[in-house]
């Protein structure tokens, strides 16, 4: 799948154009199945985590640090769990992480947090999990098949 920008540089899957593929993917899974909040600085491993949770029939939505993420939740677009990445240009995980835990509507999502850090410098972030970079995508697919849940998103 390819991705396409929107004006506040968010990227979004591009559905495949292509017939065959187009029914390959609406067969498989429902459209937009649970929201996911892609949260990194780094374009290669967001794109990269956009498409397969793309493919996998979720709904993937990004932002270049926690501003934008910000941003993009204020919107009111409140996705079923955030992929949160700590060290980012303009407001690093950390910072999104306390603004997020003060909005009541905000707080209660699940995060979680991608690293390369140890685990203990995280620990402060109450994240729901934690995955270490390099990431370990069938862990990362688990977790949000975990907290997406079996609902209706």
């Amino acid at each position: 799948m390819r991705s396409v920008n929107d004006s506040a540089g968010h990227h979004k899957p591009k559905a495949p154009t292509d017939p065959v593929s187009a029914g390959l993917a609406s067969s498989r899974l429902p459209a937009a199945h649970c929201p996911v909040l892609i949260v990194e600085d780094d374009a290669d491993l967001r794109e990269m985590m956009a498409q397969m949770l793309a493919l996998e029939g979720f709904r993937a939505e990004t932002a270049v640090n926690g501003r934008d993420a910000l941003e993009y939740l204020s919107r009111g677009d409140i996705p079923e769990v955030i992929l949160l990445d700590l060290m980012m240009p303009v407001m690093d995980g950390w910072e999104f992480r306390r603004q997020q835990q003060m909005n009541p509507v905000l707080a209660p999502l699940p995060v979680v947090v991608l690293s390369a850090l140890d685990a203990g410098r995280a620990a402060d972030l109450s994240g729901t999990a934690y995955l270490k970079k390099p990431l370990d995508f069938d862990r990362l697919l688990a977790l949000v098949r975990r907290y997406c849940g079996d609902a209706d998103c």
